[in-house]
């Protein structure tokens, strides 16, 4: 695109939507915001009000729109390869999210392909686009092989109710269990928790009576009135909490689950943790039978999420990396190698619009 062909004004992020619980944070950046929607791979093709409501500062445009702006973006905001493939004729910095494990990328799509050849190609393609990456975690950076830049998620406690836990239940908050059984430790789960009171909320259409709450507010009530959050992971695939966790520990619920090396959960503190099925299930009984225990372990949780996950110190760090974004890309050797990929993955039927290795938009993307 001819930089005359552009116009001035506010700074402005492209940003590719990957799970609006993430996206929104962004809107706490201060930049306006152009969220493309309609991305091949998403249950959802518009931005789902029921995860949260659109950033103030964010409107919605199509990946078409997107590729046309005559907007000069602050910078691009990707999610996987696809993402920036899409963008490859366009002029601006790009920063790369990697919100997965790499291993737990390959499980999920149940994919042969060799990891390290994975890393390579991505650290190449980066390397030559003066691309950037940033990982929310360090566990996921190491997966990747990216540890340079690591930003966790932020989330404001204010913005969640004061916690009751009149329910005497536990809660879980996922989506395509169905797809993710080796990766939750489902079967961990199931052996834990059956037969108590344990409400999934969720997008899991082949599990009768599982819903998605019906917008944000409904979310925090269900989070208000539960007693403790479930969250259970293969420390081979997953981290030991994702933004539901924490997003949980922010409305006052202690957190039962699995050892994990990265969970935020300290035992006996504001949560319970163990590998013993019928022990995790005996922590819960106890939580099930004490509110007022669980309340209290639910305040830990919520002084956990200040201290780990604050919204004010995800601003100023993803801020850096946009930054740090910007220099990579203005000071970058050679101009995009428009030619490096065709956008076809060799996977891909001939005729079709191919997508790259681990490249579709589900979940929580990279």
């Amino acid at each position: 695109m001819l930089a005359s062909q552009k116009t001035t004004g506010r700074k402005t992020l492209l940003v590719f939507n990957c799970h609006e619980p993430w996206v929104y944070q962004l809107g706490a950046l201060g930049y306006p915001l152009d969220v493309v929607i309609g991305l091949q791979g998403r249950y959802h093709q518009g931005w789902d009000e029921r995860m949260r409501p659109l950033p103030a500062n964010a409107r919605l445009i199509t990946l078409s729109e997107a590729l046309q702006s005559p907007k000069d973006y602050h910078c691009i905001v990707t999610h996987n390869i696809t993402d920036l493939l899409d963008v490859r004729f366009r002029d601006e910095p790009r920063l790369l999210v990697l919100h997965n494990t790499l291993e737990g990328r390959l499980c999920e799509e149940h994919s042969r392909l060799d990891p390290e050849q994975l890393k390579k190609l991505l650290k190449t393609y980066l390397e030559l686009v003066g691309g950037h990456a940033v990982a929310t975690s360090m566990y996921k950076g190491e997966s990747w092989g990216f540890t340079d830049d690591i930003v966790q998620l932020g989330i404001n406690v204010d913005d969640y109710l004061p916690h009751s836990g009149e329910k005497a239940a536990g809660l879980r908050i996922c989506n395509f269990i169905s797809s993710r059984h080796e990766i939750l430790c489902w079967d961990f789960h199931h052996q834990a928790f059956r037969g108590l009171p344990v409400t999934l909320v969720g997008h899991n259409p082949d599990m009768p009576g599982v819903e998605a709450a019906r917008d944000w507010d409904h979310l925090k009530r269900i989070l208000q009135a539960h007693r403790f959050y479930i969250h259970t992971a293969d420390p081979r695939f997953e981290a030991g909490h994702n933004m539901a966790t924490a997003e949980a520990m922010a409305a006052g619920l202690p957190v039962l689950g699995n050892q994990h090396p990265t969970s935020p959960v300290k035992h006996g503190v504001n949560g319970f943790i163990s590998d013993n099925p019928n022990e995790l299930r005996r922590y819960a009984e106890i939580l099930l039978e004490d509110r007022q225990l669980a309340r209290l372990m639910g305040q830990r949780a919520r002084e956990t999420v200040n201290e780990r996950f604050s919204l004010t110190r995800f601003k100023h760090a993803f801020l850096r990396s946009i930054e740090i974004a910007r220099r990579k890309w203005y000071t970058r050797k050679i101009p995009p190698p428009r030619c490096l990929f065709t956008g076809r993955s060799p996977a891909s039927p001939p005729g079709e619009r191919g997508r790259a290795p681990l490249s579709t938009h589900t979940s929580m993307s990279m």
